[in-house]
């Protein structure tokens, strides 16, 4: 038996999509509707036939779902959750697939007192966005974690996790202020040094633009594909997720001064201890499939 038979899908995007084109391939008699805020993705989504029926306005995606999803910048979840509110079905359950879990379920909950709520975030994703850029592998064997509020109630929080592993990820409970911190080191604080890093060189007038291009093929490159991620998607979750990502961001100040010294004091023994350290944190993504094994990250080559 499917976990939902009518789902509705608010933001189009990468992982929206993404989600439709898995529901497709993997549970095709749901019936799928969808929104977006923006005209030309509708259009869009329209045209390459995304979802069953693309909505005109949020309440007209919802008014007969028993699951909405709401797949946009963690910033906009209470207000386009408010704009639906009068046509959300009294027994549907709301979820989310946002980055930061504690005040997004905050937002839902404000905008939706009455309904099922069953935040969760598929940690998946690429560097790519809009609706045609998804696809229906995108979640098979990563992890999807599912963040229950204090009154989830258990058969609704079963039905979302089913619904996660119908399309591929493997799925796990977690607390969302627990959830906040773990994706602050293991997301948020990567995508904000790699922002960094890329802004840094590009500022560097001593380096030109045509240089920083030219030589990037060693660990710069894999920086600038992460600093390419959706800018209005990342700007949200930093300032929704301020106080885990400031507290991680200052234990990596931490860490940096430390191996600055190290360098500056020519501490071989102790660089030499990091990086063992940090090539077996390499090995056990590896081990758990969570990356490839494949040289040079798998990347094809000419």
């Amino acid at each position: 038996m499917l976990p939902f038979a009518r789902v509705a899908i608010v933001g189009l995007g990468l992982i929206g999509s993404s989600i439709a084109r898995g529901v497709r391939a993997a549970m095709p008699t749901v019936r799928l509707t969808g929104y977006d805020a923006d005209l030309d993705v509708r259009a869009t989504a329209e045209r390459i036939e995304l979802v069953d029926d693309v909505a005109d306005t949020p309440g007209a995606a919802v008014i007969d779902a028993d699951l909405v999803i709401f797949c946009i910048p963690v910033g906009a979840m209470g207000a386009a959750a408010a704009e639906l509110a009068h046509d959300l079905p009294a027994d549907a359950i709301v979820s989310d697939v946002g980055s930061c879990k504690a005040e997004v379920a905050r937002a839902l909950r404000e905008a939706l007192p009455a309904a099922t709520i069953v935040p969760a975030h598929p940690v998946a994703g690429t560097e790519q966005s809009g609706p045609e850029a998804g696809f229906a592998s995108l979640f098979h064997h990563r992890w999807c974690i599912v963040t229950p509020l204090a009154d989830s109630p258990g058969a609704a929080v079963e039905r979302v996790a089913e619904f996660w592993r119908r399309l591929g990820a493997q799925v796990e409970l977690m607390a969302p202020e627990h959830h906040d911190r773990v994706l602050a080191v293991t997301s948020h604080l990567p995508h904000l040094i790699a922002y960094t890093i890329v802004g840094t060189a590009s500022d560097l007038e001593e380096v030109t633009r045509s240089e920083v291009i030219k030589y990037s093929a060693g660990g710069f490159r894999d920086f600038t594909r992460i600093a390419a991620s959706d800018p209005t998607m990342w700007r949200d979750v930093f300032l929704t997720n301020r106080e885990a990502v400031l507290e991680m961001l200052q234990r990596f100040s931490e860490d940096l001064s430390h191996l600055s010294r190290a360098i500056r004091w020519g501490k071989g023994d102790e660089l030499f201890d990091l990086f063992t350290r940090t090539r077996a944190v390499r090995r056990s993504i590896v081990e758990q499939g969570q990356d490839s094994a494949a040289a040079d990250f798998g990347r094809a080559h000419d």
